[in-house]
């Protein structure tokens, strides 16, 4: 095989992010040469030179690990994972064309993108690939998979796989439950195969959020790292495989049910986009990419972050106007911003056995409908919000009664319930016809300025009632996407939230779509500081909605002291979830000056570049954000229990060197602070805080400290 053009490099303008190197082959798909942080991006020729492209050297150099075809096919001796999965039907026949060959028929290069179509003529069957450099530096990559015949060609998985080095030694990615999400989990890279795969009709309470592969050691400022994410808000498949050859590469893609995916003649099963982002510096610098990328999106939102009361663990299913009216007035009073209406507002829910479906204000709590709480929130110059699940129904309900076939069922066998729920086949146009109709009534009789958009439950069988019990997933997830992409368009000046018991619906398709993501269900604080860690990998502070909780929390029953709360909450889209009627006056009047602390500082922490410290003290967590140009930072010194040594160092890395910062406590905790901390504060050089740090402040376990530094 000879070379059929010069290399391709896709990377942002600025070479700033990750960047591949595309080698083009006559006769044959291109090759991914290498991938990795663009700012140590080879000459493209050398690559060439060195990974080769003609004759044995080919299987040779691919044996080495150095590059891969952009779709791994068993015509190429790939013995691992095959990119395509799939199969053709005819008559009675099935399993023919099981086995591609592409070519590649046209390559578009153009800057930051690359576009090659190839044919297999013989197998009927036409791909299209796409790399693209997206804002912020990483890279994006799907194929598009398109019928040439008239028999049907059933997909059973097409993956994005890219190759990542053979001194990657670790992989890191998350687990989890509910009110749980996000654990870290790290294995040693070995020969076989890593899989995550999620089947539960969304990412999960256990997603896998990032699948990392990095060298030895890799933290969050340290070592070289490879991610993937898959971009689906529905069943997704995460791997990493070596071969005993010792090429290892990273991969993912979309679990496709049995069935799901079958295209007729000129029909086309498009991958969801799988971005990858490489860094040489640790997991931050993954995150910072990914989280530009989130701020360059449309939905993303351009005021500040309102400061949120959300009233589900202060009334539940207790819905009583004069309350709730008390609520907003003590809401008002501290400087909270949006009172969001959760659960229980419609139909016969008055507990979570009846109700789901109707959208309509339930006579018996609300005889007046929603108007007198709606226009006593305003009235208080607050904006007010409403929680939905529109993808779920109970048997109880008037919607259930009148279409129990609009359900996701296996024909003729009772589905499976979880929190007496069933789900609602969005896959149908009628079904979503009805839940935009019964939306958009509410939204438009009220002046609504928030959505919390929940789903509670997995969708373990996911079958289409209209297709005979076929596999419903796909549809389903598309259907969400149409759903509520219509009434976004149909209510600009709505926010979303998405929710899924919490944090089992967050990925890149979905935050395209939504303002905000209700992080988890989990509101107690300590468990918090991890799962918010955690889903910060991926998700920009700004989104993750994040509440003071009660001082006792119901779900763990941890007593946590207020200015521990608030700190955890500090760094994300904070809120309040506790009956502020129950606080004490000193109470409010402290959790007051915390939210006119938050909205002083909020310009920052949610614009900044988030920074984490590597501890060698389980215990003590640092961490902040980073002004864009690096004169101001907000940083926290977290105890989350003793420490085993003397306090650490109080480290604060992303900062100019050659400056000197004014460091001063900050927070209804700064008079209580070391001496350090008061008044004028310290003043030292940026070089200093990166190398040494602030001096270690003496805290208690389940205590935060904030600084903020400022250069002079």
């Amino acid at each position: 095989m000879a070379l059929a053009s010069d290399p391709i490099v896709v990377a942002d303008p600025d070479r700033a992010g990750t960047a591949a190197v595309l080698l083009p082959v006559a006769g044959d798909l291109p090759r991914i040469g290498w991938v990795g942080a663009a700012a140590g991006c080879p000459a493209p020729s050398d690559v060439a030179a060195v990974v080769g492209t003609s004759g044995a050297a080919a299987s040779v150099h691919v044996a080495a690990g150095r590059s891969i075809p952009t779709l791994l096919e068993v015509s190429d001796s790939w013995l691992g994972r095959p990119g395509l999965a799939g199969h053709r039907l005819s008559g009675e026949s099935a399993g023919r064309d099981w086995a591609t060959s592409f070519a590649t028929t046209s390559i578009d290069a153009r800057d930051g993108s690359t576009v090659i179509q190839a044919r297999d003529d013989l197998a009927g069957l036409a791909l299209s690939t796409e790399f693209e450099a997206v804002s912020g530096g990483a890279l994006r990559v799907r194929h598009v998979l398109t019928n040439l015949r008239p028999q049907p060609y059933v997909v059973d998985a097409l993956d994005v796989v890219v190759p990542v080095p053979d001194r990657v030694t670790e992989v890191l990615d998350t687990s989890g439950r509910w009110g749980r999400e996000r654990n870290p989990q790290r294995h040693v890279v070995r020969d076989g195969v890593w899989l995550r795969e999620s089947r539960g009709g969304r990412p999960g309470h256990d997603a896998v959020t990032e699948l990392v592969a990095g060298t030895a050691g890799f933290g969050f400022r340290s070592g070289e790292v490879w991610a993937l994410h898959v971009a689906w808000s529905g069943n997704t498949r995460h791997f990493l495989e070596r071969r005993p050859s010792g090429v290892v590469t990273l991969g993912g893609g979309e679990v496709l049910l049995p069935g799901e995916v079958v295209l007729g003649d000129g029909a086309d099963y498009a991958t969801p986009w799988v971005f990858v982002a490489a860094s040489a510096h640790g997991l931050d610098g993954v995150a910072a990419q990914l989280h530009d990328y989130v701020r360059s999106l449309p939905a993303h939102p351009g005021s500040p972050r309102p400061v949120t009361s959300n009233v589900w663990e202060a009334v539940y299913f207790d819905h009583d106007l004069d309350r709730l009216r008390h609520l907003a007035d003590l809401a008002a009073s501290l400087g909270i911003e949006r009172f969001v209406l959760d659960d229980g507002w419609f139909g016969e829910r008055r507990n979570d056995r009846a109700g789901l479906g109707d959208w309509t204000a339930s006579p018996d709590a609300w005889p007046d409908g929603l108007g007198p709480l709606v226009d006593h929130v305003r009235d208080l110059r607050m904006q007010f919000g409403l929680w939905f699940e529109p993808e779920m129904v109970n048997r109880e309900s008037e919607l259930f009664r009148a279409h129990p076939e609009w359900i996701l069922a296996v024909n003729g066998r009772p589905p499976p319930e979880f929190r007496n729920q069933l789900v609602l086949d969005l896959g149908r146009a009628q079904v979503r016809d009805h839940l935009y109709d019964a939306m958009h009534a509410v939204l438009a009789q009220y002046p609504i300025s928030f959505v919390k958009w929940d789903h509670n439950r997995d969708l373990p069988e996911a079958a289409a009632g209209d297709r005979h019990g076929a596999p419903g997933a796909h549809a389903q997830t598309l259907g969400f996407y149409a759903l509520l992409d219509r009434l976004r368009a149909a209510h600009p000046d709505v926010e979303w939230e998405s929710c899924a018991s919490g944090g089992g619906r967050i990925d890149l398709a979905v935050l395209e779509r939504v303002e905000r993501v209700w992080t988890s269900d989990m509101t107690d604080a300590l468990a918090r500081q991890g799962i918010q860690r955690w889903t910060g990998q991926l998700v920009p502070p700004e989104y993750l909605g994040a509440h003071v909780s009660a001082p006792v929390n119901h779900q763990t029953g941890r007593a946590l002291s207020l200015d521990f709360r608030a700190a955890t909450a500090f760094f994300g889209d904070l809120g309040v979830e506790w009956d502020v009627a129950s606080a004490t006056p000193d109470e409010r009047a402290r959790l007051a000056a915390w939210i006119d602390a938050y909205k002083n500082h909020r310009a920052l922490l949610h614009s900044g570049r988030v920074v984490r410290v590597d501890s060698t003290e389980d215990s003590i967590w640092m961490y902040g954000v980073v002004s864009r140009d690096h004169r101001e930072a907000i940083m926290a010194y977290v105890q989350l229990d003793e420490t085993v040594h003397d306090p650490l160092p109080f480290l604060v890395p992303g900062l100019d060197p050659d400056l000197r910062y004014t460091a001063r406590a900050i927070g209804p905790t700064a008079n209580s602070a070391d001496a350090a901390w008061r008044g004028e504060g310290l003043t030292v050089s940026g070089a200093t805080l990166m190398a040494l740090g602030l001096p270690a402040p003496s805290r208690r376990a389940q205590t935060a400290l904030l600084v903020q530094l400022q250069a002079g």
